[in-house]
């Protein structure tokens, strides 16, 4: 029987109503089902006295029912059900609200655990409330879920009991040379101990069994991946046209980024297709490295795509080559969905005719109906807001072409290696001689007066400056008071100059409109969500004021303050922030402490975990159960080995078939 096959509503007591609340949870098979763990424990195995009980916190108590249940009916919808215990030493006051089922199952002189707070007097103590189990199913570590409404805890807990019935043992994915080497017990006794454990240390055996395996299937998928795209190099570059690229540039090229382009021409040049990551901190100049790999690729008679996650960044991107490649024969396109259906026809005749050299887009080259004579080069930006199997939808319109993708987002390099396990990787790490140090300063909101009266004399210099609001998810109410905050601005503070707003819930065309206003110039201050985090190039732009710093990740405040600093003036950047935790001083100082990325990413990593790093399903990695990519990077290095000596001697894992089921299903549920 296989697992990820069988409808979670044929397990004992779920049924069609109840899958329905699983499905909320993500839980749609057996599969789901008995990978969903428990979040913490309740552990009763263990008693105290109400002597030694502390008062702070919930305990388990052993003891014995000594008086009947009496009923009090406070008010209509408020019973009250009290009773007396006593655990051989001190007579314990219940009370219990609302719980007509569990008064009634109550029985005098049997033995139940209590579980809860112990609130000790003179001679006697009360608990209000507690959880009340028999003695012989209370005495244990239960399991505690994330739970949804209608569908508790102990309705979860009893839905895996009936799949543990029904599937009986566990057959394991990994070899006994494999446990043995690493040191795992097997997955039978993890899966069952992971649930219902016998004792706390079972709890980390089997953690440590389901960490490795989790990490070992993500490692072992990677590694597939890239192997699958070492295809035989279908489109060789003859000739390096580095230099004259060089020469159509109005800088001298940094050597960081000399050393990138040579990455990407040598891989080009050899046997195999490049997969390759150009990793580059904001203002590294990923753009010109980008440029001189499609310039090469097009003067060797192949054609080039690059896909960008917005229109805005798309748009910026085909001006920026429109300007760089201006005087050489390369014919550029773009194509958005907002590219008029006319437009649209006219660019997709002259894709599959060999008559348009390079396309910038959105999703929108993804379409079915988008064809290329001769794709040599797929170029992704911001590859952390893009899966794996995206940017090979793009790659599938050529024979196997050439794959180049960018990512703004310093990582570690230890993890980025781990991430990006198909790709190769190249790193910026050196910024253009003229690029602009910006001052960054971290003030509460007393110090708006201030601020504004900065903002103000910048634009009376013909400057101009951005206003991020701290939306973290844009609703209804956050939207309305995004508004609203451009609305009192616009009244009050800056009445007498241009005020735009821009959000993630404007159609395409509404934030195009305000972003070509905004670099244009006729915008003067863009009031803006972190819609802006991505790409948007105006070098007039000197100051970045961000409210409630605090609510954001590092690595998103260093990605927005890149957004100033991309001219000659001096720029700055304004943290406001009334969060007096010494968590924030410290997180907010290191951004006004140092400008380097990487450093920050570290950071940032460390102190908040990948979910908040990479942000909310942005690094298009599937979803971990389990395992946790900082806190287990040691399990991480260690599952990378394996996988390695396992591809070795068997390259498509043929001995390890349900191990290849868990690839599957783990790269089949995400955007990868």
């Amino acid at each position: 029987m296989k697992l990820n096959e069988y409808d979670i509503q044929f397990v004992k007591g779920v049924g069609e109503k109840k899958a329905r609340l699983f499905n909320k949870l993500g839980v749609y098979s057996l599969e789901n089902l008995v990978h969903y763990y428990p979040r913490k424990y309740l552990d009763q195995s263990s008693t105290v006295s109400v002597v030694d009980a502390p008062t702070d916190q919930a305990v388990s108590i052993r003891a014995t029912m000594i008086t009947p249940v009496r009923e009090n009916r406070i008010r209509k919808g408020l019973t009250l059900y009290k009773c007396n215990f006593s655990d051989g030493e001190t007579v314990i006051h219940v009370t219990i609200f609302n719980n007509e089922y569990l008064a009634k199952a109550l029985r005098t002189y049997d033995e139940y655990i209590l579980y809860g707070k112990v609130e000790k007097r003179f001679t006697d103590a009360v608990m209000s409330s507690p959880q009340i189990e028999s003695i012989k199913t209370g005495m244990a570590i239960h399991p505690i879920y994330p739970a949804t409404q209608n569908l508790n805890s102990k309705a979860i807990a009893k839905a895996v009991r009936g799949a543990f019935d029904k599937i009986g043992v566990f057959e394991d994915t990994l070899s006994d040379e494999i446990r043995k080497k690493y040191d795992l017990c097997t997955l039978d006794f993890a899966l069952k101990e992971i649930h219902f454990p016998s004792c706390g240390e079972n709890i980390e055996i089997a953690r440590k069994r389901l960490i490795f395996e989790e990490l070992l299937t993500l490692q072992l998928g990677l590694m597939l991946l890239k192997g699958k795209r070492s295809e035989r190099n279908n489109h060789l570059i003859k000739a390096d046209y580095t230099d004259e690229f060089y020469s159509l540039l109005p800088f001298e090229p940094t050597h960081a980024q000399k050393r990138c382009i040579n990455d990407c021409i040598c891989d080009m040049r050899s046997s195999h297709t490049m997969n390759r990551l150009i990793q580059g901190d904001v203002g590294s100049g990923k753009t010109a490295v980008a440029g001189a790999v499609i310039h090469t690729v097009i003067k060797n008679g192949y054609q080039a795509a690059m896909m960008a996650p917005t229109e805005i960044l798309a748009t910026q991107h085909y001006e920026s080559f429109k300007r760089l490649f201006y005087g050489t024969p390369i014919n550029l396109a773009l194509l958005t969905g907002s590219t008029k259906a006319s437009e649209k026809k006219k660019i997709k005749s002259q894709l599959i005719d060999g008559e348009i050299d390079f396309v910038i887009g959105t999703h929108a080259l993804i379409q079915n109906d988008v064809e290329f004579a001769n794709l040599g080069l797929v170029c992704t930006d911001e590859q952390h807001r893009f899966g794996v199997e995206q940017r090979a939808d793009l790659a599938m319109k050529g024979n196997h072409p050439h794959l180049l993708v960018m990512s703004a987002t310093p990582i570690p390099r230890t993890l980025g290696l781990i991430i990006y396990g198909e790709l190769d990787i190249s790193v910026l790490d050196e910024l253009p001689p003229n690029r602009q140090e910006i001052r960054t300063d971290y003030v509460n909101s007393s110090y708006h007066e201030r601020i504004y009266r900065f903002i103000k004399k910048a634009l009376d210099n013909g400057r101009q400056a951005y206003i991020v609001c701290s939306l973290i998810d844009e609703g209804e109410g956050e939207l309305l008071a995004a508004e609203e905050y451009a609305k009192t601005l616009c009244e009050n503070e800056f009445c007498d100059y241009t005020l735009g707003l821009l959000h993630g819930k404007m159609k395409p065309k509404q934030k195009d409109e305000i972003m070509h206003r905004f670099a244009s110039g006729e915008i003067q201050i863009l009031v803006s969500t972190t819609v802006i985090e991505v790409g948007v190039d105006v070098p007039n732009a000197t100051i970045m004021l961000i409210e409630n710093a605090d609510r954001f990740g590092l690595s998103q405040l260093h990605q927005l303050r890149g957004r100033v600093g991309r001219g000659k003036e001096k720029s700055y950047c304004i943290l406001v922030s009334d969060n007096q935790s010494e968590q924030t001083k410290e997180r907010l100082g290191v951004m006004k402490s140092t400008s380097n990325g990487f450093k920050i990413a570290e950071y940032d990593l460390k102190t908040r975990g990948p979910g908040d790093f990479f942000g909310k399903k942005q690094h298009g990695l599937p979803n971990l159960k389990i395992a946790d990519m900082v806190e287990d990077i040691q399990t991480l290095n260690l599952c990378r080995k394996c996988a390695e000596e396992m591809l070795k001697t068997d390259r498509r894992l043929d001995n390890y078939p349900l191990l290849c089921d868990k690839i599957n299903d783990m790269f089949k549920r995400t955007d990868y």
